[in-house]
């Protein structure tokens, strides 16, 4: 099997692409570090860099925002060594729940999709302390936080300009590992239809909001049956109750070829029976990189860039700078030397399962809340390739 690399590749193949056929213009366009001036930064002698991916809603293409726009969908950490020539790919769960800094030091923590999201709107959460951790400083410091890792960068890239750029390269061939079925898809722009029930909703509308009148809400419950399976659904099982808000999704194993909206929802499913939740997702994400750099490396590159920097500058945001994106661009002349290394966190080895004190669901490590020691350790050793030691967690009989 040839050797890969990371989705990074696919952005420093674009930097390649971009000196030789548009020059600074699109690198103004993506760079945003918080700096009112764009400035080359002195080279360092650095060999190891984390960068952050993020990935997350954004707006459609009529200007219309996902729900959750601004939530990280997905995240990844790449370490890029680039004296041994190997990548570490770190996924994140998004239901990690991470401490937050606060200017008052009381107690915040909030889960890790979030994160971007409140670094971009402080005036929404004046206690969060985006003075010391302005904008994307702030996800990176609870990045570190989770994986012990210093993060140097970030690349940002919202869906729209996911699927362009999927469709601009023609689509790709992916392998898909397991046939799975996703009943609970999220259809964009439906998230608030009623599926022709609005005379059911009208009836229960105000029950679903605090104040409400309990023996109110009990006779009207006695009296309709219907009614009170409808509330039951739109609290316990929405699909059932507001079926026209999602889709069915189904992939076959084996190779299948993707166009970009079709891609989209490959690496974002996360409902399904077979291959769901956010584990099984992000192996998909990790497995998906593959089949980029492959349709990345086998078409002419020449003929799709003009078009590709031209969407993707509208899409990506990232704070690597002309000098390091120029070390970049040195190792990206033979991408298959380097080697990549899948690192997983799920609750079946280091994390478990919890519940806030608000009752949303959460992942925690199974050392207990903000204990990240053995996580740093296991990531260490992950990218070292260090073989893990017995889990601690078995018993001595």
């Amino acid at each position: 099997m040839k050797k890969t690399i990371i989705i990074l590749a696919v952005f420093v193949t674009v930097f390649v692409a971009y000196f030789a056929v548009k020059g600074a213009e699109f690198y103004k366009g993506i760079y945003k570090n918080g700096s009112a001036q764009l400035h080359s930064i002195q080279p360092v002698d650095k060999k190891i860099f984390n960068i952050l991916l993020l990935g997350y809603g954004g707006f459609d293409a009529k200007g219309i925002p996902h729900d959750g726009t601004y939530l990280t969908d997905s995240m990844m950490v790449a370490s890029i060594d680039i004296e041994k020539n190997k990548v570490s790919l770190i996924s994140l769960p998004r239901d990690l729940w991470v401490k937050i800094p606060t200017k008052s030091g009381a107690d915040y923590h909030a889960k890790i999709n979030s994160i971007y999201q409140l670094g971009l709107f402080p005036k929404d959460y004046p206690d969060v302390d985006t003075t010391k951790y302005p904008e994307t400083a702030l996800v990176k410091k609870a990045v570190g936080d989770i994986t012990g890792l210093q993060i140097d960068n970030y690349v940002t890239v919202d869906f729209l300009g996911f699927t362009k750029a999927i469709d601009i390269l023609g689509g790709m061939v992916v392998d898909v590992q397991t046939t799975f079925d996703d009943y609970e898809y999220p259809l964009d722009g439906k998230e608030k239809e009623l599926c022709d029930r609005e005379s059911e909703f009208t009836q229960i509308e105000k029950y679903l909001k605090p104040g409400f009148d309990e023996e109110e809400k009990a006779r009207l419950f006695k009296e309709k049956l219907e009614l009170e399976k409808f509330f039951k659904d739109i609290t316990d099982d929405p699909k059932v109750a507001f079926p026209c808000r999602y889709e069915h999704l189904h992939f076959d194993k084996g190779k299948t070829f993707m166009n970009g909206e079709t891609a989209l929802k490959y690496v974002r499913s996360r409902h399904s029976l077979q291959d769901g939740t956010d584990f099984g997702r992000a192996a998909r994400q990790q497995q998906f990189v593959r089949a980029i750099k492959d349709r990345v490396l086998s078409v002419g590159m020449v003929t799709k860039v003009v078009p590709l920097l031209d969407e993707l500058k509208k899409h990506i945001q990232m704070d690597i700078s002309v000098d390091e994106s120029k070390k970049f661009i040195g190792e990206s002349v033979d991408l298959g030397k380097y080697k990549i290394i899948n690192i997983h966190m799920s609750d079946s080895n280091y994390l478990k399962s919890s519940f806030s004190d608000y009752g949303e669901y959460i992942l925690i490590p199974r050392t207990g809340a903000d204990s990240w020691k053995e996580i740093h350790s296991i990531i260490q050793n992950g990218i070292m390739e260090i073989t893990p030691t017995p889990s601690p967690t078995s018993s001595k009989k």
